[in-house]
Order: C-alpha cells, then sequence, then structure tokens
C-alpha cells in the first residue's frame, strides 16, 4: 500500500524548510525530501536578511551574526562611496544552523522527512491524487500525495513535470566563507562594481566582524567564477589579510534573476523559492522572497487540503507579484547591457553627486523587498473551509 500525504514537498532549503512546518502546524500531513543526507550541505546562499525581513520572521538571534549598518561602494577604479544607515540594516544569517532548527521544528511538528531522496516523477491518478515516484536509500518508492510542491532550486523538475514556468535567466555566484580574519571598524557590505569581473552583477565582501563572506556573481557565459574570485581577493588587500583566515566553507550556484516566474501553481501543486524565481531581479536577494512565497503558498495549500478543492490554487500566481517587479527587471536588462568600465566608473561618480546620492541608499537601505501577496480573495475560501 502506497504511503499517503496531503502535501510533498522537494527541496528542503529555506523555502521548502519554511512551507513544510507551517503546513504541519495547521495539521495538513506533509512529506519533505532531500537529495542531501544533511540540510547544513551545499549552502548555496550568502544568507543576508534584511531589516524588512527581520522585522517580520522570528529568525533566533543566536542564529544570526552581528548588524550591519556600513555599505561600500566600489567603483573600477577603486573609488569607494560609504553609505550608512541610523538602522541595523542586514545580518548573514547562519545559514546552516538555520536548516537545522527549522527542520527540527517541521519533524516536531510531524513532517515525515526522508533525506538522500531524489525525485523522480510523478503520474495523475484517476481519483485527482498524484503517484510521486522517488528513489532514496531503499530504491524506488512511489507515494500518493495530494499536492506536489516545487522547492527543488532554479532548474525545478518539479515545475518542467507540473507543467509550470521555469526559469530561464541566471547569473553564477561563488564565495568562500572565511574566519579567523584580523579586522577592525565596523561590520560592512563591501560591493564591486566591474563588468570586467562581474559582468551583469557585483563582487562582495560582506563582513558582519565575525566571519567575511567573499564572492562573486556573474553572466556565466562571460564569467570565470574561480579565476574572478581570486581576483576579487587580491583586490581586497587593503582592507583584510585574508589568507590569515581559514576558509571553512565555499558556496556556489546558479541565481534566477529574471522575476517572479508567471505560472507558478495548478490544480497538482505549486513552486516556491528559487524555482518559482521569488529572487529580486535587481539585487539577487532571495531570503526575503523564499520566506513570504512560502508562507503565502503554505496558506494556499491549507486551504484546499481542508476544503477538499484545489480551486485556492489559482489565487497562487506570479501574475500580481511580477508587475511589481517591472522597474527592477528593466534595470536588471540595462546592467546586463553595460560591459564598459568606463561608464560603469561615470555612473559611480554620478552615483556620489549630491542629485544622486539617496538612489544607492534606497537600492541598499529602501523597504522594497518581495511585496507581500493579497489575501484579500484567500480569506474567502478560509472562511468557507472553517
Amino acid at each position: 500500500m502506497l504511503n499517503r500525504y496531503d502535501v510533498t514537498i522537494v527541496g528542503a532549503g529555506l523555502a521548502g524548510l519554511q512551507c513544510a512546518r507551517l503546513l504541519a502546524e495547521e495539521g495538513v500531513s506533509v512529506l519533505l525530501v532531500d537529495r542531501k543526507a544533511d540540510v547544513a550541505q551545499s549552502v548555496h546562499t550568502t544568507g543576508i536578511l534584511v531589516r524588512r525581513t527581520l522585522e517580520d520572521f522570528d529568525i533566533p538571534a543566536a542564529l544570526l551574526g552581528p548588524a550591519v549598518r556600513h555599505v561600500a561602494l566600489h567603483s573600477p577604479r577603486g573609488g569607494m562611496q560609504i553609505l550608512e544607515s541610523p538602522h541595523e540594516e542586514f545580518r548573514i544569517g547562519r545559514m546552516g544552523r538555520i536548516y537545522e532548527e527549522l527542520l527540527r521544528e517541521s519533524i516536531g511538528a510531524g513532517v515525515d522527512w526522508r533525506p538522500s531522496t531524489r525525485f523522480l516523477g510523478l503520474d495523475r491518478q484517476s481519483n485527482g491524487s498524484l503517484r510521486v515516484w522517488l528513489e532514496g536509500k531503499n530504491g524506488f518508492e512511489p507515494v500518493s500525495t495530494r499536492f506536489v510542491v516545487g522547492a527543488d532550486g532554479a532548474k525545478s523538475r518539479v515545475a518542467a513535470a507540473l507543467g509550470l514556468s521555469s526559469n530561464r535567466e541566471f547569473i553564477v555566484g561563488v564565495e568562500d566563507v572565511v574566519h579567523g580574519v584580523a579586522r577592525s571598524g565596523p561590520p560592512v557590505l563591501h560591493c564591486f562594481l566591474d563588468p570586467r569581473t562581474a559582468p551583469g552583477y557585483i563582487g562582495w565582501a560582506a563582513d558582519d566582524g565575525q566571519e567575511i563572506h567573499v564572492g562573486v556573481g556573474g553572466y556565466a557565459s562571460s564569467f570565470a567564477s574561480a579565476g574572478v574570485l581570486r581576483e576579487l581577493r587580491a583586490r581586497l588587500r587593503d582592507l583584510y589579510d585574508l589568507d590569515s583566515g581559514e576558509v571553512v566553507e565555499r558556496r556556489g550556484g546558479l541565481i534566477p534573476v529574471g522575476g517572479i516566474l508567471l505560472h507558478l501553481s495548478c490544480a497538482s501543486g505549486l513552486l516556491i523559492g528559487d524555482a518559482a524565481g521569488a529572487v529580486s531581479p535587481l539585487t539577487a536577494g532571495v531570503l526575503d522572497g523564499a520566506l513570504r512565497l512560502s508562507r503565502f503558498a503554505a496558506d494556499v495549500l491549507t486551504v484546499a487540503v481542508k476544503s477538499g478543492s484545489a480551486e485556492p490554487l489559482s489565487l497562487y500566481t506570479g501574475g500580481r507579484i511580477r508587475t511589481r517587479f517591472i522597474s527592477r527587471r528593466w534595470m536588471r536588462r540595462a546592467i546586463a547591457a553595460v560591459r564598459s568600465p568606463l561608464l560603469v566608473e561615470w555612473g559611480c561618480s554620478l552615483l556620489r553627486s549630491k542629485p544622486m546620492s539617496s538612489l544607492p541608499r534606497h537600492i541598499f537601505f529602501g523597504r522594497g523587498s518581495f511585496p507581500e501577496p493579497d489575501r484579500r480573495e484567500l480569506r474567502a475560501w478560509e472562511a468557507a473551509a472553517s
């Protein structure tokens, strides 16, 4: 006999873990699977959490680094602009520990956890349920589920199996997490703008006073990540003696930057996190979108399970959210087209001028992160289900 679940979630990153925990807390039966044996393995994100995320989500302070109030913008020729906020704008999450804590809470709420398990595909059954094919430690296993959630990354196999939208525009990121570097001064987020080394994106050194994340990102067609990372470390010599520290982790992966996808759901399931394109097209910030969209997904799925209808999933669409990112998508295209360091240098000089000085502050310190999905229509379904 097949094991039966209300929801099967494929992928135990931040979005998948958050969604699993929230569903289980509402009494929904959840199966959570991931190819990794340990959720703390192969973390892909730097883990920068913005002020709005820290205010809206209960993330234990013990799992966060010290607050960062300063941003340093570095131009191709070495010019630097310092931005300072009166607020605690960023914290770098200790992502492995955050994942472990979310998993512990999920299992405590009743989630069935299957590590080292791959999603192979699915079949739709005549009764409206799905048969999901998995491969784990004990070989092939089919399970029965009502809905499937794709939280399986930028190139989602679940999206393809459900016939939903897929990401098509990516940048590649790679970074080292360095401990034990002698440093002075306040925590700071350094951003290096140079299309020669980071075409379409930036290099960064996120220093929160306890650890330094040194990374680079860019379009893969003109970006050799390992060599560029060495170049960035060389540029940082005047700021940090990175060789005195220990590289404790190397992270990397694809970052979708085309914006939230249009078709995120069908009667059989939905997408969250990177699989949904829930990443800022401009800054490539991912954590706020992952948390907000997975919370809305959990709300929609809970109503669908309790009402016995797949109709609430039609409210889970990228169309409304996507319109909020029109300007950022156009700015992404503009950034992708800039290949001249001289042009970037001129732009950095312009940003330091008084008329334009508010723009970088708005980008780094503004409140316009991932928009909160509209729940008004969902409330009517919630009332009917209760």
